[in-house]
């Protein structure tokens, strides 16, 4: 799964490198605009909905935490 997301990742928003922190939302690396166009991207690729719930800071902070959301709203 994780090669699928950052795949996805890179390709949608090359300018990011995903890998480089942990604090993506912390370090202002990810804004709004860019979390939304992240969902957008994950939805269409994962076939999942994002709810409201799941718009935290933990899920969007790291590569890590995108791919335990995409993993847990898979199911």
């Amino acid at each position: 799964m994780k090669e699928k997301v950052l795949a996805l990742l890179r390709r949608e928003i090359p300018e990011i490198d995903f890998t480089a922190s942990e604090e993506l939302v912390d370090d202002g690396i990810l804004d709004s605009l860019t979390i939304t166009e992240l969902i957008a991207a994950l939805s269409l690729e994962f076939g999942i909905t994002v709810p409201y719930e799941e718009l935290n800071e933990e899920n969007f902070n790291s590569l890590e935490g995108i791919i335990a959301m995409v993993e847990r709203l898979k199911k």
